[in-house]
């Protein structure tokens, strides 16, 4: 889910933010004590300066984490190839030949029947969903958290008021972003899926496709688990990283921000993956129904395809394709937040000198 990402990013840069600045987690108290020394008062033009600085800020975590999520998609496309390619086995008779499925023994197959390039199958629309994705998810975030705080009033600045704020936000934000760049979300998984028979040759032939043989409302199929996986997925992710980085910073204040954040980032991942890969594979068949005009598999909705794929697949069928998801995480949080990070470091620089 992109909300992994999401919080991993914002916990890591509040806790970056408040490195640099001087006030770690572990020593706040004792550098938040009042100093005898007076403070200069910031001279107008610095103030000024400040505030032409934030619209600037923002457009820079904004690149900088939408190229850093584009890197990131790019480096772990074959993982992700991989899991598309396990969680719709067993949806048609040929596509069910893996029945012992092997990350190797796929991986493999891919290279000699596909070619090597064939990992980055629908990379491109990947990459191209996620900018919007970003976009929206940033927009949207900070207009649902500006709403809240305006109806919240007075209640503005306690802890348990701000950590609702960011997660009721948050979660809107996201089911906002994930409605209105669905479609090339699906288009993605359609590329991603094909395996010797090319049926879309590319992303606009796969909307046209789609259009014309499924209608406009084809482009949203699986819109529904997207939409519910996207609330789950948040608050897992959000709870279980900001537990384990207040337990660990508890305990071991003096160690790198960027490890902790990292590591723990990496463990809300797989956390969230677990709880919600379910909704994600249901997803990823919904969105095949009635690709390169074959029947349709599942025909009684979201609770109908679970029934169907439980009755028939077992309860290890929900979970086909989780350990190239496992593999994905780790990766690809790591990759992100470093990449992040730099390129923050570098735009910032770039602004300052101008």
């Amino acid at each position: 889910m992109e909300a992994r990402v999401g919080v991993v990013v914002e916990g890591g840069q509040r806790a970056l933010n408040s490195a640099h600045g001087g006030v770690v987690d572990g020593g706040a108290r004792k550098l938040l004590q009042p100093q005898p020394q007076p403070q200069p008062q910031p001279q107008p033009s610095q103030v000024k300066q400040s505030l032409n600085q934030q619209p600037h800020m923002g457009s820079v975590h904004f690149l900088a984490g939408g190229i850093a999520g584009a890197f990131s998609k790019t480096c772990t496309a074959p993982l992700a190839r991989l899991t598309i390619l396990f969680q719709v086995q067993g949806m048609h008779s040929d596509v069910a030949t893996l029945s012992k499925p092997c990350i190797w023994n796929e991986a493999s197959r891919i290279v000699n029947e596909e070619g090597f390039r064939a990992f980055w199958k629908g990379n491109l629309v990947t990459i191209a969903h996620r900018l919007p994705y970003s976009s929206v998810n940033f927009y949207a975030y900070e207009r649902y958290k500006n709403f809240l705080h305006s109806v919240i009033g007075e209640n503005k600045g306690n802890a348990s008021t701000d950590l609702f704020v960011h997660f009721f936000g948050g979660g809107m934000a996201g089911i906002t972003a994930a409605s209105a760049t669905y479609p090339l979300d699906l288009v993605r998984t359609r590329l991603a899926a094909q395996r010797n028979v090319i049926y879309y040759r590319g992303i606009w032939h796969a909307f046209h496709t789609i259009c014309r043989e499924e209608g406009f409302w084809g482009l949203y199929k699986g819109l529904g688990p997207t939409l519910l996986g996207v609330g789950p997925s948040i608050a897992i992710s959000f709870s279980v990283y900001e537990t384990l980085r207040t337990y660990w910073q508890s305990h071991r204040p003096n160690d790198s921000t960027v490890m902790v954040s990292l590591a723990c980032g990496s463990l809300s991942g797989i956390a969230s993956s677990t709880a919600t890969f379910p909704l994600d594979l249901v997803r990823r068949r919904m969105q095949l129904e009635g690709a390169g005009g074959r029947a349709r598999v599942y025909n009684t909705g979201l609770f109908g395809t679970f029934r169907h794929i439980f009755k028939t697949e077992g309860l290890r069928g929900l979970y086909r394709g989780i350990l190239p998801e496992y593999y994905k995480v780790v990766p690809g949080v790591g990759i992100v937040f470093m990449t992040y990070e730099t390129l923050k470091m570098f735009l910032s620089s770039i602004q300052t000198s101008y």
